[in-house]
């Protein structure tokens, strides 16, 4: 967060200057006034600035969002943003040219965008924010193909009773497996290793010694 002590004839004067240095408008910055000032007998003796102190307000979306175009422009892609917010939720879609390029192999390259992004989010506020990046409806596809998944491996456990080790994937496709999972009394799932490489586990689910 910038910041910026500034001096004026005038609290006032002082605010203005501050955010002229600072590029902004007041509705964009924290006020502190450090001293009002005091006018001298006659203008001339004894008088003392007003003194004041302007921080620079960041928006975590808009921050996010500027974060996620300038990537885009890096790699040279030419696309619209359209984002949502709810509640501590931010949601940006991507759509126009190379969304493939965007998506990247099993979602790869966006996935690492989202992540990316969620830090920037996060940098600039006071609370936890979750952001989720979609290109041209590939998430909904995604979860499509994770539902199937997560059936054929879970019967896969089931027949073989041994451990199912899944490829690392980020923690809302990991919830979507644990979901559909848990429609299998049979077995059960965990989670190993650290983010952005933790991974899910399915195992068949031990059945309770009854003493």
């Amino acid at each position: 967060m910038r910041e910026i002590t500034a001096t004026g004839p005038s609290v006032e004067e002082a605010v203005q200057s501050a955010l002229t240095q600072l590029n902004t408008t007041r509705d964009r910055a924290d006020i502190t006034i450090v001293e009002e000032g005091k006018k001298g007998l006659f203008g001339l003796f004894g008088t003392k600035p007003s003194i004041v102190t302007v921080k620079m307000k960041y928006d975590p979306v808009e921050e996010s969002t500027n974060f996620l175009k300038k990537v885009l422009t890096e790699m040279n892609i030419v696309a619209e943003l359209e984002t949502k917010v709810e509640g501590r939720n931010i949601f940006i879609s991507i759509s126009g040219e190379k969304t493939a390029l965007i998506i990247g192999k099993r979602g790869q390259t966006l996935n690492s965008l989202q992540y990316l992004t969620q830090i920037v989010a996060n940098r600039y506020s006071n609370q936890y924010l979750s952001v989720e990046i979609d290109a041209e409806g590939y998430r909904e596809k995604r979860r499509e193909t994770l539902e199937q998944l997560a059936e054929r491996l879970a019967q896969k456990a089931m027949k073989t009773k041994q451990e199912v080790h899944l490829e690392p994937m980020p923690s809302f496709e990991r919830k979507v497996m644990h979901s559909i999972i848990s429609r299998f009394p049979e077995v059960e799932t965990y989670s190993v290793g650290k983010e952005p490489n933790r991974s899910l586990v399915i195992t068949p689910n031990k059945k309770k010694v009854i003493r």
